[in-house]
């Protein structure tokens, strides 16, 4: 049975419609925005896109219709750097952070990644899933419906496999929501009638990478070279057989891993057919772009310490950048990636949260929105670009969602203002009035 959805009624339906492509320099001013559009769905795909006395003759009779309102309509932000699978928190280190205490100081002493690896160890498969399924719906009211999911809380064979097994359950598992609601119009007369979803899952899509090499654990500390060991040659096999993870990454910092370590762990990964993903030059200029630009990575992560040399190397090699200012404002610094002097080269910029425990936990991306504004200016226009459809590429999602275009899964947002450029100039609270995933309503404020 052909199951339709007309969304009507948008002051602005911001499509960003345009190149099959990651979008660059003035591209990312460009978000095709349709004044009062309407969005037809059907079967959870986009069917038309476009202003409402264009799709409205359209709609055919028993479909729902969903009333906007005079609101925004966008694609759901794809959160393209996140790790949503931990135990406990970190709330006494931030509160020694704000006593004087360094991010390093406090990962020294046995804090920081360690100190939620010990957690997450100590954790279940049930309770990783419970946890993260609450957070899962922090996601979606802030207007999220792609996440990349990373592992690194493990750093055993089994504790890493243990957390991607958790992605692998989110991405599979339903919901029952069947309080779900919407409209429908017969014969021009709106009314209001019960939605139920049943046990058709309605909720983020989660893309799993691999971060085994995110910090050397305890009991490797003296023994640096046995544990790269035992990440190339007993986790990496092990979550290609299983199919656990998409792509690969790790965290590539002099005091973390080398260039070389790194090198060898994303070497053995690429060699299993798995993406390429680093961490590069958070906390130093470690060389982290550069080897990202060598290897072809898909993405080269934070960047706040990168130089020309590294735009430039990154511009040459395709690999685009992926900015978290959210663990810059998190961690008290003032050093935020050059995003003007990527964006002026050329390079496909993309917008994340980095949500996680320690340096940023904050699931919003209108948040990470306001901060590209106010501390890297970019405009409202390239933020929401690098949060939606750069995003997507960057995940290899680019032809599914971040964008609202016939064919693409109907992944959308309406947010309560009236102007795009109000999600990023009205910060702290979430916009989000209803969240759609595949066409189906997976939040309503």
């Amino acid at each position: 049975m052909t199951d339709t959805l007309a969304l009507i009624n948008c002051s602005q339906l911001v499509t960003l419609a345009g190149p099959r492509r990651p979008r660059t320099g003035a591209e990312m001013r460009e978000l095709a925005i349709v004044e009062d559009g309407a969005l037809l769905v059907r079967d959870g795909l986009i069917e038309l896109a476009g202003a409402r006395v264009e799709v409205e003759p359209r709609v055919p009779a028993g479909a729902r219709v969903f009333d906007a309102g005079g609101r925004i309509v966008m694609p759901g932000f794809v959160d393209a750097h996140a790790h949503p699978v931990f135990a406990g928190t970190r709330a006494d280190e931030f509160e020694k952070r704000a006593e004087g205490q360094s991010y390093q100081e406090i990962a020294s002493a046995g804090g920081g990644i360690r100190s939620t690896v010990r957690r997450t160890r100590a954790a279940s498969e049930e309770e990783l899933f419970a946890s993260a399924r609450r957070r899962e719906a922090w996601f979606l009211r802030t207007g999220t419906t792609t996440v990349e999911a990373k592992s690194g809380y493990g750093l055993t064979t089994e504790d890493e496999l243990k957390i991607l097994r958790v992605v692998r359950r989110l991405n599979e598992e339903t919901y029952d929501d069947d309080e779900s609601r919407a409209v429908s119009v017969e014969k021009g007369a709106v009314s209001v009638e019960s939605d139920a979803v049943g046990d058709e899952r309605v909720g983020v899509g989660y893309v799993p990478t691999f971060l085994g090499a995110h910090e050397v654990p305890d009991e490797f500390r003296a023994q640096r070279e046995e544990y790269v060991e035992l990440v190339v040659e007993e986790m990496l096999p092990r979550i290609a057989r299983e199919r656990l993870a998409e792509f690969c990454d790790v965290f590539c910092e002099e005091r973390v891993f080398t260039v070389g370590e790194s090198r060898r762990v994303l070497e053995a990964a690429r060699s299993r057919g798995l993406g390429l993903r680093i961490h590069a030059d958070q906390l130093s200029r470690g060389g982290g772009a550069l080897l990202a630009a060598e290897l072809g990575a898909k993405t080269a992560d934070h960047l706040e310490h990168t130089d020309a040399r590294g735009i430039a190397a990154l511009k040459t090699a395709c690999v685009q950048p992926v900015l978290l200012p959210g663990s810059v404002y998190a961690l008290g610094s003032t050093r935020y990636p050059a995003a003007r002097a990527m964006i002026d080269a050329g390079l496909a910029v993309v917008l994340a949260t980095d949500f996680n425990p320690g340096s940023s936990p904050t699931p919003s991306m209108t948040m990470i929105l306001s901060l590209a504004s106010t501390h890297m200016k970019m405009t409202p226009a390239e933020g929401i670009t690098a949060a939606t459809v750069n995003a997507a590429y960057s995940l290899n999602r680019g032809e599914q969602v971040g964008t609202l275009e016939a064919g693409k899964r109907a992944d959308f947002v309406v947010h309560d203002c009236a102007d795009y450029r109000e999600l990023a100039y009205f910060f702290g609270f979430e916009h989000a009035h209803a969240v759609f995933v595949g066409g189906r309503e997976a939040f309503r404020r």
